[in-house]
């Protein structure tokens, strides 16, 4: 074992005499001991046989036999089998980065297809092969649209999810960019770079916005393109792609995108796929724009995006292919079908429910939260997202039968 250490003693010596430390130890004295974490208390070694053994014990502590009615930004969507299988092969994983166009078309293909999909479902004319997530999706487009507008304003609804606020505002500050948060869509737009709403919004009312006078941004639950009219007259469109083919997985990993008016094409953050052709006239793909640190000169970059999510982007590209046209639209109608009988039964069983409009999520009103969810986990069922003390989010997706509804409904005291 003694090949894996990176450095002898001697090298390890060399090294400390150099930068005058007498020790590793006086590397870290400035740090206080009761900052610093213990030895590692492990156990003796054991067999691979005894190690599956144990972890799989460990595994069956695990209870994950719940019905989910909670969304919030990351939703329990049907993933069609063979999206592992295709995205899990040698040729996708090996050679998952396009540095090498010539030994990666497939990748580059893929991500053409998907910045093809997102403008289809978006209404816009460009889109980038992937951000990491929509937080930063969000946060990119407005760096965005400073850069596009020359104005150091953003005006940000505060119905927008909070995780995505949250990273809004370290990317702000970073760049010394005004935020102001607003209630109501604000009348007065002029001094800004732009306005960054969500729809439907992050407490699942779909709205009617106005064209402000500024850059518009729209983030969007990409799911419910499926059935609701794209943002056709946004300037930048973001979003997640989560709910296409993407597994829970504990919060990650994810993507998310970025699509915009063709005008604002040089300004898009991250890499685009294009088509064109090889020296003998066949198809062939490669990066046509490449707008991070990585490829140009880091004081022309627009982001420092160092890589994009393109695993991901493929198995949302494999989803919206395997699922196609129809089978998207029913997956989305049947979201917003069991959402709506759901909040009908609840709303019969005398529980308020606070939205007029709604896709798939909506807030119910209730004594306490609290009880209210402990009660339904009790029972196997994860009954939402606790907003406040009496409020909660609950989402419905294709994947809540009747049966689940029911059980929801029957489990209420």
């Amino acid at each position: 074992m003694k090949n894996f250490l990176v450095h002898s003693e001697e090298t390890k010596r060399d090294m400390l005499s150099d930068i005058k430390v007498s020790s590793i130890e006086d590397l870290f004295k400035q740090i206080p001991q009761s900052a610093r974490m213990g030895e590692l208390q492990l156990e003796d070694a054991i067999s691979e046989m005894e190690t599956q053994k144990k972890i799989k014990a460990l595994a069956r502590k695990n209870n994950t036999d719940f019905v989910y009615f909670i969304g919030g930004g990351a939703y329990n969507k049907f993933i069609p089998a063979c999206i592992s299988q295709v995205a899990n092969r040698f040729e996708f994983l090996t050679a998952y980065t396009p540095y090498q166009p010539e030994i990666s078309q497939g990748t580059l293909q893929v991500m053409y297809e998907f910045q093809t999909m997102i403008c289809r479902l978006t209404g816009m004319d460009i889109s980038n092969a992937t951000m990491y997530d929509a937080a930063t999706a969000c946060a990119e487009a407005i760096l965005m649209a400073v850069r596009i507008s020359k104005k150091n304003k953003a005006l940000v609804s505060n119905k927008l999810n909070p995780e995505y606020i949250d990273v809004i505002k370290t990317y702000c500050w970073a760049n010394d960019i005004e935020l102001t948060f607003f209630e109501d869509y604000p009348k007065e737009t002029s001094d800004a770079a732009c306005v960054l709403v969500q729809n439907p919004d992050f407490f699942g009312e779909i709205r009617e916005y106005t064209h402000p006078e500024c850059l518009s941004i729209v983030c969007v639950d990409v799911s419910s393109l499926s059935i609701l009219e794209p943002p056709r007259d946004a300037d930048i469109v973001v979003g997640d792609v989560q709910p296409l083919g993407i597994p829970l997985s504990f919060g990650g990993p994810y993507a998310g995108f970025i699509a915009c008016k063709e005008k604002f094409m040089r300004q898009i953050p991250g890499r685009l796929a294009g088509r064109t052709v090889d020296a003998d006239g066949n198809p062939a793909f490669c990066l046509t724009i490449q707008t991070r640190e990585q490829h140009i000169k880091r004081e022309k970059a627009t982001s420092n995006i160092c890589s994009n999510q393109a695993l991901i982007g493929l198995c949302a590209t494999l989803y919206l292919t395997v699922m196609g046209e129809k089978g998207f639209r029913q997956a989305g109608y049947l979201s917003a079908k069991n959402a709506h009988i759901l909040a009908n039964k609840l709303k019969q069983k005398g529980i308020r429910i606070v939205n007029e409009n709604f896709y798939n999520e909506f807030i119910i009103e209730v004594k306490d939260s609290d009880k209210f969810l402990a009660n339904l986990k009790d029972n196997g069922i994860i009954g939402g997202l606790k907003i406040s003390n009496k409020k909660i989010l609950v989402c419905a997706t294709e994947m809540n039968s009747n049966d689940d509804i029911e059980k929801y409904i029957n489990y209420i005291k």
